[in-house]
């Protein structure tokens, strides 16, 4: 019998960390097996020691981003694209540090940049480095480049597989460090791998979305400038989610064009027969969500995200701290528990401009009447008879309404970046336990 430990979320997620590490150095641990070549020197085997783990590291790029769900679940969508990015950084620092070393220890290398002259090998590395360049400028400043998300996304997978497959034809060309005819295959085993997650997630779980369909059922509109999405399953069952986590909807066209984005649902998390999405109109996507005609096909990946409260069975209660759009993970929650009848206490405390722009202002009242459910919503432009909170969710006004007993609580928090940034601190300030406060950002493309 497995112990309660190795049961735990934190010991899983402890797991795939480890898990990362060790397949990250295995190669490179697997190359000193029979080393091809001695007294190359430190900083010789250092350099190729960087460049070994950066290529390692880029490869296992594809996993992070293959939407597995069994890693999914650890950590969520967020927390592993903030890490994707990050350590695409760092990977491409060691590319860089790489041919430097050399180029120090070894002056005459330098002359395998002039790419007319140079061997084969030496073109794929610097067109690999080149790859590389592209998809880090073209990545973190898309924004300011003004690449629309869709052609950037396919770019991106371009550039990743130029980057890696180059990369090891470059490793396989020098030879010195791959000599065996073993160690080739296995770093050939673990680029052909991430060739197949991206396949996977560009042709095979598109080929599986387009299996089952959903129609939209409805469109209506919401206070606050929302709009609610139905959607209603065609030819199959649909799925159950957890209240608070998303789904990737794909409208109107087939899902192997990748126009997809992230939304969290709004509904019953225990209803298949209907799944609805509140989407605030900020952008040009969301724009067009109050004129999708009923009827239009739609597809969708998932569900996905660890922001929610079935993960918490044996808690008290709930806290849960919402800013304007992120109330729709919120009212899922609270629409899913009030139908299963739970009767733990929940908290709200919702941050609004005004109250014409309270989303789901009426549908919260009517939960009053089956949960136990206290409501504080927070204003920025008063009303004349106003007696409520109003400015900002801080921690003087945390204070006065979360539990005394902060540990027997957990902490939900969707909103603006700058506002779960100052709830976070205000709630490890009044001493809530970190491993208490759960928080699901926006921006996840």
């Amino acid at each position: 019998m497995k112990s309660l430990l190795m049961q735990s979320p934190v010991a899983i997620a402890f797991g795939w960390i480890w898990a990362y590490i060790f397949i990250t150095l295995l190669p490179l641990l697997i190359l000193l097996i029979y080393p091809p070549l001695t007294g190359r020197g430190f900083w010789i085997d250092l350099s190729v020691a960087l460049g070994f783990i950066a290529l390692a590291m880029m490869a296992l790029q594809f996993a992070l981003t293959a939407r597995i769900n069994r890693i999914e679940a650890s950590y969520g969508v967020d927390i592993i694209l903030q890490f994707h990015r990050y350590i695409s950084l760092v990977a491409f620092t060691f590319v860089l540090i790489h041919p430097l070393i050399l180029f120090v220890v070894q002056p005459e290398t330098l002359q395998l940049l002039n790419f007319f002259t140079a061997p084969w090998r030496a073109r794929m590395a610097v067109l690999a480095t080149l790859a590389l360049i592209a998809l880090v400028i073209t990545s973190v400043w898309r924004q300011q480049l003004k690449i629309p998300y869709e052609p950037w996304r396919t770019l991106h997978g371009i550039l990743a597989v130029l980057a890696v497959g180059l990369g090891l034809g470059h490793a396989i060309g020098v030879g010195n460090y791959l000599g065996l005819f073993w160690k080739a295959v296995l770093w050939t085993a673990i680029a052909l791998t991430a060739i197949w997650l991206l396949i996977y997630v560009r042709l095979v779980k598109p080929w599986l979305m387009l299996k089952k369909p959903y129609l939209v059922e409805e469109v209506r509109p919401e206070s606050g400038n929302v709009w609610t999405l139905a959607l209603r399953p065609i030819g199959h069952k649909g799925f159950c989610f957890q209240p608070g986590q998303f789904a990737w909807i794909t409208l109107e066209i087939s899902p192997f064009r990748m126009r997809e984005h992230p939304f969290s649902m709004s509904s019953n998390g225990d209803n298949t027969e209907k799944i609805e999405f509140s989407i605030k109109a900020l952008g040009d996507f969301t724009n067009t969500i109050k004129d999708v005609p009923p009827g239009t096909k739609a597809f969708l990946d998932g569900p996905y995200g660890v922001f929610t409260t079935d993960r918490y069975e044996d808690t008290a209660g709930f806290v849960l701290i919402a800013g304007g759009i992120g109330i729709t993970p919120m009212i899922s929650m609270l629409i899913t528990h009030a139908e299963r009848g739970d009767e733990r206490p929940y908290l709200l405390i919702y941050a609004s401009k005004n109250w014409e722009d309270i989303t789901f202002r009426e549908e919260l009242d009517e939960l009053k009447k089956k949960l136990d459910l206290t409501i504080i919503h927070v204003l920025k432009e008063l009303p004349e008879d106003w007696s409520g909170e109003s400015g900002y969710v801080d921690k003087e006004l945390l204070q006065r309404y979360i539990p005394k007993r902060r540990a027997t609580r957990q902490y939900f928090i969707c909103a603006s970046p700058k506002m779960m940034d100052q709830v976070e601190i205000a709630l490890h300030q009044l001493e809530v336990p970190p491993t208490n406060i759960h928080m699901e950002h926006f921006n996840l493309v």
